[in-house]
C-alpha cells in the first residue's frame, strides 16, 4: 500500500472476552462459521480466542476496511485487512436488535507509550494525520485522528513505558437518551452521567466489574 491510503475505516475490533455479559446488556450475538460476532452502529466485534495479555483491555487487533492492503501491525496493533471499493461506508443507525439502542460509535480509545510514534504510524498506514494534541493534565497527552466517523484518540500516560506499542483500549458508544439508558442499566453496570471534556456533552461508564473486556463509556450525541 501507498504511505496514504484513499479510504480506510475501522470494521472490526478482535475482542478476547465472554460473550455472556455483552448478552446480558441486550447485545445481539451472532454466530459465524468460525467465530462470535456482533455489530453495534456499524463496528464490528468479532470474539476470538485469543485472550489479551493486558489486565486492561481484552482487544487483541483490529479488522481495517481500505480499499488497498497495509501492513499487519500498526505500532503494535495487530491489523488485517479487508478490502472494500471507496464508495463503500459503515451504517451508522441504531440496531434496533440492540437494548442499548446506540446510534454511533464516538471514538476509539487507542494506549501508548509514545503519542507521537503511534500519531506517525496511524498517519502513515491508515492516511490519517493527527488533528490536534491535548494537554490533559498529570502528564498525560492525547492525541486525535479522525477515521472514516470514528475518532481514534491516542492516549500517551506516565506511567506507561515509551517503549510500549499501541494497543486498543476502550470505546464510547452514543446513545440518543443517555438517562433513560442509565437508568435502565441500574448503578450496578454503570456509573452516573457526568460533563464530558466536549462541551455540552455528558458520559457514563460501564463499571469494569460488569466483564465487557474493555472500557466502555455511553455518551450523549453531538451538539448541532
Amino acid at each position: 500500500m501507498s504511505d496514504h491510503a484513499e479510504f480506510v475505516r475501522v470494521a472490526e475490533l478482535w475482542l478476547g472476552s465472554p460473550l455472556e455479559a455483552w448478552t446480558e446488556l441486550g447485545f445481539v450475538i451472532e454466530d459465524s462459521s468460525t467465530q462470535a460476532v456482533m455489530s453495534v452502529a456499524g463496528l464490528g466485534f468479532r470474539f476470538v480466542d485469543e485472550i489479551s495479555v493486558s489486565s486492561e483491555s481484552a482487544v487483541t487487533g483490529w479488522t481495517l476496511a481500505s480499499d488497498s492492503v497495509g501492513p499487519a501491525d500498526v505500532d503494535g496493533i495487530a491489523t488485517r485487512w479487508l478490502l472494500v471499493p471507496s464508495t463503500s461506508t459503515s451504517a451508522t443507525v441504531a440496531n434496533p436488535g440492540h437494548r442499548l439502542r446506540v446510534s454511533a460509535i464516538d471514538h476509539i480509545v487507542i494506549m501508548t507509550g509514545s503519542l507521537d510514534r503511534t500519531s506517525e504510524g496511524i498517519a502513515r498506514c491508515l492516511g490519517a494525520p493527527r488533528k490536534r494534541v491535548r494537554d490533559a493534565g498529570g502528564g498525560v497527552r492525547q492525541g486525535f485522528h479522525r477515521v472514516g466517523d470514528i475518532i481514534l484518540e491516542v492516549v500517551e500516560r506516565p506511567d506507561v513505558d515509551v517503549s510500549t506499542p499501541a494497543s486498543v483500549w476502550g470505546v464510547v458508544f452514543v446513545v440518543e437518551d443517555l438517562d433513560e439508558t442509565v437508568s435502565w442499566l441500574g448503578p450496578d453496570v454503570v456509573s452516573s452521567p457526568r460533563d464530558a471534556v466536549q462541551s455540552g456533552r455528558r458520559i457514563a461508564s460501564i463499571r469494569r466489574e460488569v466483564g465487557l473486556g474493555l472500557p466502555v463509556a455511553l455518551m450523549t450525541p453531538h451538539i448541532r
